[in-house]
């Protein structure tokens, strides 16, 4: 071997072994990948727990208490969702605050309350996820037993036949809708609701109901009358002719939208429907003709941060990390969520929604939804 032959192979070998020594060798593209990816998603959710925490209102421990207690327990369930400890100061005196709407009956409910579900659903989902040594058990069985009340069936005189059953509304004699209804499910499936139990059986008869999809379990006009576009998709109630939020189309029948069709999707996988049941392929068939994160399909900016929280539970509980869309592309859904929320996101770790409809100008609301939707976002290494 020649003497330069020897000095070019004592100098590859030291560059290899500097690059090596850095890291620079055996970080392939995609750990890069990840590891941006890694970075961004906790960058992103420190800000916007850093806000929250500032957010709060130190004397009595509530969040827009002008909203009423749900606010509250939706922020405290977004920063136990992404790893507040339950015993952290303000995660409880959140708690505390929540519990002093516990009612006689079992609700958790602001007096005079016209959201008694949403308020229950949603204080149910934090202390479940606070819950240490049984120390909330009672509170939980009583406010499921509650909402379990509220529930329209025979007791209510709406038999299976009517397309009120099963349904929840925002509290009692409130005409069901299934946004409502996809946050009892929620409830029940965070408490571990068997299945099969009446009150999910029931629920999933009118969420059924509330889809775009003409089938053994749909007979509505609407349904019948179901464009190409809409086929699969969500309406807001079944209730009567049907609402949707989205409109009408020209041939009678009503347009679906994302932010209901992914709380329907959510809705039927909580309730134990498996992924070749018909309706969750219509759901999954609209969902892939509409993917989409610059808006709330069907909506455009109404309702957006509702959305992208519902976007994550529903496809989190499908169970796939790669998202195939009508033309093949195949979408790393939490990677994308991530970058959109962190593109939205203020110089202060908050989000609010410019068009503000359904209160989404407040930005603990707004802010509570952006952290439960990342907290579906972990990348693999953080899982």
């Amino acid at each position: 071997m020649s003497r330069f032959v020897c000095i070019g192979l004592v100098l590859s070998l030291s560059l290899l072994s500097s690059k090596i020594a850095s890291g620079w060798q055996t970080t392939s593209p995609a750990d890069k990948a990840a590891l941006s990816s890694t970075a961004d998603h906790s960058k992103t959710v420190r800000a916007g727990v850093e806000f929250l925490l500032q957010s709060q209102n130190r004397e009595d421990g509530s969040f827009s208490k002008q909203l009423g207690p749900a606010v509250t327990a939706m922020c405290a369930f977004a920063l136990l969702s992404n790893d507040v400890p339950a015993d952290h100061p303000q995660v409880q005196k959140a708690l505390a605050y929540v519990k002093g709407f516990v009612k006689a009956d079992g609700g958790i409910y602001a007096p005079e309350s016209a959201v008694k579900n949403y308020e229950t659903s949603l204080a149910i989902l934090a202390f479940k996820k606070a819950n240490r040594n049984g120390e909330h058990d009672k509170l939980i069985a009583d406010a499921v037993a509650f909402l379990k009340q509220l529930q329209w069936d025979d007791a209510e005189g709406h038999p299976e036949a009517s397309n009120f059953f099963g349904g929840q509304g925002y509290g009692s004699g409130k005409r069901p809708d299934a946004s409502n209804t996809s946050f009892f499910l929620e409830a029940l499936q965070a408490v571990g609701e068997d299945a099969d139990s009446t009150a999910i059986r029931n629920a999933t008869t009118f969420m059924s109901r509330c889809q775009n999809l003409p089938s053994e379990h749909n007979a509505a006009k609407f349904a019948e009358a179901v464009t190409a576009e809409d086929r699969g998709g969500f309406i807001y109630s079944a209730v009567g002719k049907g609402e949707s939020k989205a409109g009408e189309t020209p041939e009678g029948g009503l347009r679906s939208y994302a932010s209901m069709t992914y709380a329907g999707l959510k809705s039927f996988l909580y309730a134990g429907l498996k992924k070749d049941d018909p309706r969750v392929q219509a759901a999954i068939d609209w969902i892939r003709r509409h993917y989409d994160l610059k808006s709330n399909p069907g909506m455009g900016e109404q309702g957006l941060y509702y959305y992208y929280h519902v976007f994550a539970k529903a496809l989190s509980a499908f169970g796939e990390p790669q998202f195939v869309d009508a033309q093949g592309v195949g979408h790393d859904w939490r990677a994308d969520l991530t970058e959109e929320l962190a593109r939205r996101q203020r110089p202060d770790g908050s989000w609010v929604n410019a068009t503000d409809r359904w209160y989404e100008s407040d930005p603990n609301l707004v802010t509570a939804y952006s952290l439960l939707a990342l907290s579906y976002c972990k990348p693999a290494s953080g899982r």
